[in-house]
């Protein structure tokens, strides 16, 4: 049996798959287990991340795609063009498998493009609330792997789910970040409050586009905190001059990081490391939250949220609808966190379904094998 875990997008997705697929290797050594990558740098990146799963034997694969197409990928990342020409450039590639195991949903138009064969399997990437996680084509994957109730009570709800087609209680980027981070120092020297600073890549939904440049002024005069500005990877990811740009404007400042899409910036240093989760709708804060902490979340669109199941997670911290008073604002989300503690708490459990600490790509490792073995 040969099973493909192709790397088409941001890498921010790499870390909920591979480690599905070195446990896989390492379990079941009777199975062939490709990793399929686009470029050098993406396949150094995944070949790093390989390294801490020592006893795991994979094959690397380098996907091909059309030069002008290449180069564009190289200077501004993925795109849905790229995305999909990779997946057509190597049709004939992928159909030589028995499965396809993929974090991103682009993978499935392998079966617009004649590609019958494979099974399609989701590990999805991240556990947030927006409806974008809960998009209806999921119900044409073969099987899904996912984390706790929520999702899986949302996704049963718009009948995406069939019995004996997915597991819940899998968040494979734990597996990884708990053998990355093992030692981890702290994000700064002194004594201060982290906050971490996260906005989203969609304008419609994020807080930068209209409050991002005045949060940075205001943490860049203040002596109360350390500031990590570590936006959605996808935020500057085609934008990368104007990344550098914001960097220059802020160096020198100690208590300030910008981090505008390094391997730091999806690995979970930073939501590890920080005391207060400051963003708006990315599904980090979930990650953040496996430590309950405190958080503020900028309303940059004056949003009917309440009672909204897209933004469920807006309940767990405080919600300011301006930076204007961001001093009373940050002292409010520490001072009543308290009061959020035990909803955070009752949110991760719904959110990962996790029994204990233990990994869970163990987990979905075996469910994949057995579910492929059962199917034939």
């Amino acid at each position: 049996m040969r099973v493909v875990f192709p790397f088409i997008a941001q890498p921010h997705q790499t870390l909920h798959s591979l480690p599905i697929g070195l446990e896989i290797a390492r379990r079941h050594p009777d199975i062939a287990v490709h990793v399929a990558c686009l470029t050098e740098e993406q396949e150094s990146y995944v070949r790093h991340l390989a390294g801490f799963y020592p006893d795991s034997q994979v094959t690397f694969d380098r996907l091909t795609l059309p030069g002008p197409l290449l180069r564009q990928l190289t200077r501004r990342g993925p795109s849905v063009l790229t995305k999909l020409a990779a997946l057509f450039a190597n049709k004939n590639y992928f159909a030589a498998f028995q499965a396809i195991v993929v974090p991103e949903r682009t993978s499935l138009y392998l079966r617009r493009m004649g590609v019958r064969r494979p099974r399609l399997i989701w590990t999805r990437h991240g556990a947030g609330d927006r409806a974008i996680g809960f998009a209806r084509d999921v119900r044409n994957f073969d099987f899904i792997l996912m984390a706790g109730r929520k999702l899986e009570n949302r996704l049963l709800a718009q009948g995406a789910l069939r019995p004996g087609h997915y597991v819940t209680g899998i968040y494979a980027k734990f597996d990884m970040v708990r053998r990355m981070h093992r030692q981890a120092p702290p994000l700064f020297e002194n004594k201060r409050p982290t906050v971490l600073y996260n906005p989203h890549f969609n304008p419609a939904l994020s807080s930068w586009y209209k409050s991002g440049f005045q949060v940075l002024d205001y943490f860049a005069r203040q002596d109360r905190y350390n500031i990590v500005f570590a936006p959605h990877y996808r935020l500057f990811d085609a934008h990368r001059d104007k990344a550098a740009e914001i960097m220059r404007a802020y160096e020198g400042i100690p208590h300030m990081r910008i981090d505008p899409g390094s391997p730091r910036s999806v690995d979970m240093t930073y939501t590890m490391g920080a005391d207060l989760y400051l963003g708006d709708v990315s599904s980090q804060v979930a990650e953040f939250l496996i430590q309950p902490r405190p958080c503020l979340f900028l309303d940059a669109h004056d949003t009917p949220w309440q009672g909204n199941p897209d933004y469920l997670f807006w309940s767990l911290g405080q919600v300011a609808r301006t930076t204007d008073a961001l001093d009373e604002a940050l002292d409010r989300a520490f001072a009543t966190h308290p009061d959020f503690l035990e909803p955070q708490k009752s949110y991760i459990r719904d959110t990962f379904g996790l029994a204990d600490t233990g990994p869970t790509a163990p987990i979905g490792a075996n469910a994949i094998v057995e579910f492929l073995r059962k199917a034939g």
